[in-house]
């Protein structure tokens, strides 16, 4: 017979615990992770169920299942937001202080989705952002940036930086939660921390139509618009400016702009508190109800048709368009504006940069409006 299946001393029986197709490699990577998470846990899932914020493309996916079920005439496949305690630390939430948070356990009082221990997720676009270094956490907790929680690595080299943030953290009521230096490496994704870090939770933007309404309630209204700047650096400096001069708000596009992260809020020195900012879907779309609404809109450009000491608009209703850092306005944003506007400048320097741009254009239309008045 061919084969040797008839030979003696086979075997019959499969070996315990062997493992199967892969040779066990995927099985083995798993081991000590924990549970994979179901899908009506897991934020990013059509199906989740979660007490936490819905993303907004979770929520984008949601809808589009709707519209989907309602044309084919049946139930939706989605899950029920807020019906399932997802958190950890709130109420329904299994951490417990004792337990170590590199083993698969947060500590009590820490919030946040529950994701399988030891994997790092791929956090949503909205989620809470984790600012690190001595320096930039330091700054940040001097500017009064809100924060969830601070992270410090056992066994870190204290200096007077770090007696410094754990002692403002603590007079400001921040949850201090010491990790492991391992467990910080995983959060941050291997970014040099030095053992420091801070949660601060995501920013919470003024609905666009909202912005334009509380703006035109008052005597002098200006808004900043902001056309692909992606530093988020210059967008927190452009706050700073838009606070220190008057302005009612900010927006600027949802894809391919600076949106507001630690690192703005901490630019902006605390303004972004104060200054109220909005994501617009489409920006040339946004400048034209501005128009609508009775604004003049004029757009930087080093090559602009009119001298920003000569703007007679800037002591009317006003809405200033600052270009990238690279390119400047866009096409269609700069056919859109009602005049492009240029800053006169002595020396052969080719353009300013964009925070910088801002500044002198706000101080400017500040200093024509308080002659005007």
């Amino acid at each position: 017979m061919a084969g040797n299946s008839q030979r003696r001393g086979r075997r019959v029986a499969s070996k315990a615990n062997a493992p199967k197709g892969s040779g066990g490699k995927n099985r083995d990577s798993l081991a000590g992770r924990g549970r994979t998470l179901p899908a009506d846990e897991r934020p990013w899932h059509k199906a989740y169920s979660g007490t936490e914020k819905l993303p907004q493309r979770t929520a984008w996916k949601q809808e589009k299942e709707r519209r989907a079920a309602a044309e084919e005439g049946r139930a939706p496949k989605i899950g029920k937001p807020g019906s399932k305690d997802t958190t950890w630390g709130k109420g329904g939430g299994r951490g417990t202080a004792s337990a170590s948070p590199g083993r698969g356990r947060q500590p009590a009082g820490r919030g946040g989705p529950r994701v399988a221990p030891g994997r790092k997720s791929n956090p949503a676009k909205d989620a809470a952002e984790l600012l690190v270094g001595r320096n930039p956490v330091l700054e940040a907790l001097r500017a009064q940036v809100p924060a969830t929680a601070l992270y410090t690595a056992q066994g870190i080299d204290v200096d007077d930086r770090v007696k410094e943030i754990i002692r403002t953290g603590a007079d400001r009521g921040i949850a201090i939660l010491e990790v492991s230096r391992a467990e910080l490496d995983r959060m941050t994704g291997g970014v040099l921390h030095q053992g420091v870090g801070l949660q601060v939770p995501p920013f919470a933007y003024e609905p666009f139509e909202d912005l334009v309404a509380a703006a035109l309630e008052q005597p002098a209204p200006l808004l900043v618009a902001l056309d692909g700047v992606t530093d988020p650096r210059n967008l927190g400096a452009v706050i700073r400016s838009a606070a220190a001069f008057g302005a009612q708000g900010v927006f600027v596009p949802e894809r391919r702009a600076a949106g507001i992260t630690a690192t703005a809020w901490r630019t902006s020195a605390g303004a972004a508190a104060r200054v109220p900012v909005a994501q617009v879907t489409n920006l040339t779309r946004s400048l034209k109800a501005c128009q609508d609404a009775g604004f003049m809109v004029v757009g930087l450009d080093a090559d602009g048709e009119t001298d920003l000491y000569d703007l007679e608009a800037a002591v009317g209703p006003l809405v200033v368009v600052v270009g990238s850092e690279g390119r400047g306005l866009s096409r269609l944003v700069g056919q859109t504006c009602d005049l492009t506007v240029s800053i006169p400048m002595i020396s052969e320097v080719e353009s300013l940069n964009a925070s910088v741009a801002a500044a002198v254009t706000l101080a400017e239309v500040a200093r024509r409006r308080a002659v005007e008045g």
